[in-house]
């Protein structure tokens, strides 16, 4: 066969194109086998694993925003304030005071004895600086605890909607995470009888949050306490108790299930500065915890990851010293929060279809939006959550997380740590972008 002309000019002269095509063929092949072998050489445990949606839909918007589309990121669970200025100060003096050697692995004591003195002063539980282990997040506090309690096929059990991470962090542990539901008309909270009908002798642990990252949901006193009672007729069942919201609420003030004496010994507390003192990118959380609990986590983290940053650290000695109360900073955020919040909720329910409830805490809206599914543009039919944040994504230029990742299929996750103008506006896209779903 003649060779086009392309490739003749591709060749240089005397190259046998019979041994280049062979060649090919070889390399192709050899390609392919390495790809397989890349993959083959992989843990059961990662190909279990699920990727975190939030951080799959930031990268989507992200990657629109490098080819020059507007899009507005609505999909972020980050606040957009910056870290306090008495904060970035404590951290620029232990730079200069050189404090910048391997700290302890459990963390620097004075940090573990802020977290104490915290927790005594905000939520009147008494726990001592031994029971502390600081870790590179909230997010890794979690890991460490379910690395440290699991082996193969021990149940967790899972309220949903959940923090996408849990049921990953527990299948990454081995273990297997148990579901139970509850929906918008319930707050998205669950009820005592589901959690004792969920509890069989292979149940280790269960894990909830308060406020809840999706929906801000808050457990009330009342709530926890029925909740407890069901505990404690299991002494062998941890409670994991994520609070890393504790500071963004709107009414009231934060309960914590530790707080019930007849299960503080089953349950381990999760917190942190990423969101009550917009410190994410710091990388400080922290649990308090049952002694054996908090002895494990220290080995497991001496042997992979050792002590977080110690100038982290010292910044959030001053985060946690300063009393809620007297900050300004976290104040002036919660109230601009929740002047967001109202916004987003008159806004929400003027589009035909959404249903939503009025969350209590965080930064997140969880609207139902299941009165979607079925309908299509023409070119686009909506089965799923999944595909309505790709059509609005597409559509609106807007970036949300579908309810699947947080086992809610039939409600998406907005986050309104942004602007006035920016919830504003992206409201409006959607909106416009629903109107052609027939």
């Amino acid at each position: 066969m003649e060779q086009s002309p392309s490739l003749k000019k591709t060749l240089p002269n005397g190259f046998d194109r019979n041994i280049c095509s062979q060649s090919s063929i070889f390399a192709a092949s050899f390609i392919n086998k390495l790809t397989q072998m890349d993959k083959s050489i992989l843990a059961g445990r990662i190909n279990k694993m699920s990727e975190s949606a939030t951080l799959k839909m930031t990268g989507l918007s992200r990657a629109l925003r490098e080819q020059g589309v507007d899009v507005i990121t609505l999909s972020i669970g980050e606040p957009d304030f910056n870290t306090p200025q008495k904060v970035k100060d404590a951290a620029k003096e232990a730079i200069d005071a050189n404090q910048t050697h391997y700290p302890p692995v459990p963390g620097l004591p004075e940090l573990r004895q802020a977290i104490a003195g915290k927790l005594k002063r905000d939520n009147g539980l008494s726990y001592n600086a031994s029971q502390i282990v600081v870790s590179n997040g909230a997010k890794q506090s979690i890991a460490n605890v379910f690395m440290c309690i699991l082996n193969k096929g021990d149940e967790v059990i899972v309220p949903a909607p959940y923090w996408v991470s849990y049921p990953e962090m527990v299948k990454m542990a081995d273990g297997e995470p148990v579901f139970i539901n509850a929906g918008i008309e319930e707050n998205f909270k669950i009820k005592p009888r589901q959690i004792e009908a969920a509890i069989t002798p292979k149940t280790k642990a269960v894990i909830f949050s308060s406020p809840s990252n999706p929906t801000g949901s808050i457990y009330s006193k009342t709530e926890l306490e029925a909740l407890a009672a069901v505990f404690k007729a299991h002494p062998d069942v941890l409670i994991i108790s994520d609070e890393i919201y504790e500071l963004i609420i709107f009414s009231g003030r934060h309960e914590s299930i530790a707080s019930f004496e007849e299960v503080k010994e089953q349950v381990v507390v999760v917190n942190g500065v990423s969101k009550g003192f917009a410190m994410t990118g710091w990388r400080i959380g922290y649990i308090a915890a049952p002694q054996v609990i908090a002895d494990a986590c220290n080995k497991i983290r001496g042997q992979y990851t050792s002590g977080a940053s110690s100038i982290s650290q010292m910044a959030a000695i001053e985060a946690l010293n300063a009393s809620p109360e007297e900050s300004n900073d976290l104040i002036e955020m919660v109230s601009a929060f929740k002047q967001r919040r109202d916004l987003l909720i008159r806004l929400v329910k003027e589009i035909p279809g959404f249903k939503t409830n009025t969350p209590e805490g965080a930064f997140y809206l969880f609207p139902d939006i299941s009165d979607y599914f079925g309908k299509t543009n023409g070119k686009t039919t909506i089965s799923n959550s999944n595909d309505l944040c790709l059509y609005l994504l597409d559509e609106a230029h807007v970036a949300l997380v579908p309810g699947e990742a947080f086992g809610a299929p039939g409600c998406i996750r907005i986050s309104y740590a942004t602007s006035v103008d920016k919830i504003e506006t992206a409201v409006n896209r959607i909106a416009e972008a629903c109107k052609n779903l027939k």
